[in-house]
């Protein structure tokens, strides 16, 4: 008897949890991907492109070239998801019934929610999606004085480092193009500090500093003031920009809201953090940033989930309990400019710490190095050639490693943050 997964998104999580599903499951399982486009971003190569340093066009690949033979690609949006009926409802109307469903639909920007920020403006801008990426490149060229804002407006968002990533690569920018001096750069956070974890927000604020980054931290935006050029906070602090490059509200895919019963008002999936199926039903797993954990929404957790996942669908479709568990695992790049980079592992247990990685013999945690930036360079072969594909990574598995780290326990927080 032939049974169905349903794979909604056809991104970093969906396509390596179909290419891998394929590899491992028997062929009387078949397999469907459901996606409104068949565009494939490298989402983390728009960190580069508004400094020149990648093309726009290299980031893209048609989705369905990267699905393995024997995987369906359905190219269409989708309405809803009837739990009941277990269907996937597409916005014509078709129904695609499925045995498993999972949902990899990832997270979407709502500039909306914020008032102002979806009102276009020469100023204002953001590196999070390919077009706006693209113009962001041209503000900057234009751009050669005055005061440049990195503003995060809230948690949970894709990529948590990348817009501290965003202030070192610009500092950088600045400094080649001979105009830092020039310019004021001020990163502007609803956070108490750099970052989420107490170690790693130590460490990158300390280097914010170290390159005259000001800091705004505890700053909850609540509009985008266009005529007066600010942010101002819901306290009705304000901070001033002649180029704001702003990190929107982001929410779970717009069908998920209209799906009774599966996911929150932001329309994120509720997950079990550690079998990755949905709180919803129990044919029902999801993965990526379409969860509502407290890993982070980043490629890297995508890749480590992976493994998790589909051994678990393997187990359910057997009728077995589901014993893969996923810890949390994420492993984050962080570019920090003029060719150098830090990298950080941690896990739910774990915060952030110093050592090696992936062993006590390895690319070093927690400290600027020019070995990471390559590692940052090579990922996006990876990425295309390993990751997409599902296939293993020799030392590089779904848990995380601890030999050759300096381990010390995590503060439970909602959003743990990092990146790809």
């Amino acid at each position: 008897m032939t049974r169905r997964v349903v794979i909604i998104g056809a991104g970093t999580a969906g396509t390596l949890v179909a290419n891998r599903l394929r590899r491992h499951t028997s062929p009387d399982v078949a397999i469907t991907v459901i996606d409104g486009d068949n565009e494939h971003v490298y989402q983390p190569g728009l960190l580069f492109v508004p400094f020149g340093l990648l093309p726009p066009d290299r980031l893209v690949r048609p989705r369905s070239a990267q699905l393995h033979a024997g995987v369906e690609f359905v190219r269409a949006e989708v309405d809803r998801v009837d739990l009941e009926r277990d269907q996937v409802v597409l916005a014509d109307a078709t129904a695609i019934s499925f045995d498993v469903l999972v949902v990899a639909s990832g997270a979407r920007l709502m500039p909306e929610e914020t008032e102002g920020l979806a009102e276009p403006d020469e100023r204002v801008h953001t590196f999070y999606s390919l077009p706006g990426a693209t113009k962001l490149a041209q503000a900057l060229d234009r751009f050669d004085r005055g005061r440049l804002v990195i503003n995060l407006v809230d948690l949970p968002i894709k990529c948590p480092v990348a817009p501290l990533e965003f202030c070192f690569l610009a500092d950088w920018y600045l400094h080649r193009r001979g105009i830092r001096d020039q310019v004021e750069l001020t990163y502007v956070t609803p956070l108490d500090g750099a970052f989420t974890t107490p170690t790693a927000s130590e460490q990158l604020g300390g280097l914010l500093g170290r390159k005259s980054v000001r800091v705004v931290p505890e700053f909850a935006t609540a509009e985008v003031d266009h005529a007066g050029q600010r942010l101002v906070s819901f306290d009705e602090r304000e901070v001033g920009y002649d180029l704001a490059v702003m990190v929107p509200v982001h929410g779970g895919a717009e069908y998920v809201t209209r799906s009774d019963g599966l996911g929150d008002a932001l329309g994120f999936v509720a997950t079990d953090e550690a079998t990755l199926q949905s709180k919803a039903k129990a044919n029902v797993f999801a993965i990526g940033d379409a969860t509502d954990l407290r890993a982070s929404k980043a490629g890297s957790v995508a890749h480590f989930e992976g493994e998790i996942l589909v051994a678990n669908i393997e187990h359910y479709l057997a009728g077995r309990p589901l014993s893969a568990r996923y810890d949390g695992h994420t492993n984050c790049f962080i570019e920090t400019g003029f060719g150098r980079a830090l990298l950080i592992d941690f896990n739910y247990a774990h915060q952030p710490g110093t050592g090696h990685f992936p062993g006590p013999v390895g690319l070093p945690l927690l400290k600027e190095s020019r070995l990471n930036h390559l590692g940052k360079l090579a990922f996006e072969r990876l990425y295309w050639h390993a990751i997409l594909p599902g296939r293993p990574i020799p030392l590089i598995g779904g848990d995380m490693p601890t030999a050759g780290k300096n381990l010390q326990p995590a503060q439970r927080t909602a959003q743990s943050g990092g990146t790809r």
